[in-house]
């Protein structure tokens, strides 16, 4: 594991893979996941050539909580700044799922950074309402399970899909034991409570889309109930140059999942667009 400082001081927590000298990929998780829901597709982004990157967001995971529960887009997106910061000038590609991704067209699109590519997965800026309050509902659940099995369960009541009980190393990627022997949500209940404006961030992360020029993707899972069809038609429109997938069987993965059903769409197209001979528009700014 390897520690980075945020601008603010929040420390984060994350992994490499691969060459250090190669391409470089940040991933990055969605509300409730941790690095790890990434660390199958890095294995192979880093045999494929590439240097993959994850780490987990403020108020998620082994990284610090913001000790003044500041969990706005800006912050994310300068904690990803101060990431890319440790490439001493080279520019990344971007993948990002939910929450990560909209960090990375927050990112990219008022130019935090630049970036070789950008894949979203399952996020644009049209979501829909009600699945987005389902999920930040579940997040503000307190907690305090007495066996792992009570995890799992409340897992699967968020799911948005059947999914097969996760194991218990997946389980804990969710959880945290606390000094009272019960499990308690690995994420910072000021995280669940920061709030959100729908529509203002739907006005936000529509300029951010209006404002790409490198390639990008968007990645859906078919029975996603976050981003619909709609939403991914309006994202088209912003970005008419965006390639479009629609990954079958696949859902919205939520706390204590993978996004390995994501990872060979997201190989596929680094693969063709994430090349070290593209010239930045602009140049990354520097993290104190």
């Amino acid at each position: 594991m390897c520690v980075r400082n945020s601008a603010d001081g929040t420390r984060l927590a994350g992994e490499v893979w691969g060459d250090p000298d190669a391409t470089p990929v940040i991933l990055l998780h969605g509300s409730g996941q941790t690095r790890h829901a990434w660390s199958r597709t890095a294995r192979a982004l880093a045999a494929a050539g590439f240097y993959a990157i994850t780490f987990d967001a403020r108020g998620h995971g082994d990284s610090d909580w913001s000790p003044v529960c500041n969990y706005s887009q800006g912050a994310m997106a300068r904690d990803l700044e101060c990431v890319a910061a440790m490439l001493d000038g080279r520019t990344p590609a971007l993948v990002g799922a939910g929450m990560g991704g909209s960090t990375s067209l927050l990112a990219v699109g008022e130019r935090y950074l630049d970036a070789h590519a950008l894949v979203l997965v399952n996020i644009a800026p049209q979501t829909q309402s009600a699945a987005v309050t389902r999920l930040q509902s579940f997040m503000r659940q307190p907690g305090g399970f007495t066996a792992l099995d009570d995890v799992d369960a409340a897992l699967q009541g968020i799911r948005d899909r059947p999914a097969r009980s996760l194991n218990a190393e997946g389980l804990m990627r969710s959880v945290r034991r606390c000094d009272d022997g019960k499990y308690r949500w690995h994420w910072d209940p000021g995280f669940a409570a920061w709030p959100r404006d729908l529509a203002r961030r739907e006005s936000r992360l529509s300029k951010c889309a209006r404002n790409l020029s490198l390639p990008t993707q968007l990645v859906r899972g078919q029975g996603s109930e976050v981003v619909s069809e709609a939403g991914v038609q309006a994202f088209l429109r912003l970005c008419p140059h965006a390639e479009y997938a629609n990954v079958s069987g696949a859902g919205h993965p939520v706390a204590g999942e993978t996004n390995d059903a994501f990872g060979d769409t997201v190989l596929r197209f680094l693969l063709r667009h994430a090349r070290t001979d593209w010239t930045p528009s602009y140049r990354t700014t520097a993290c104190a």
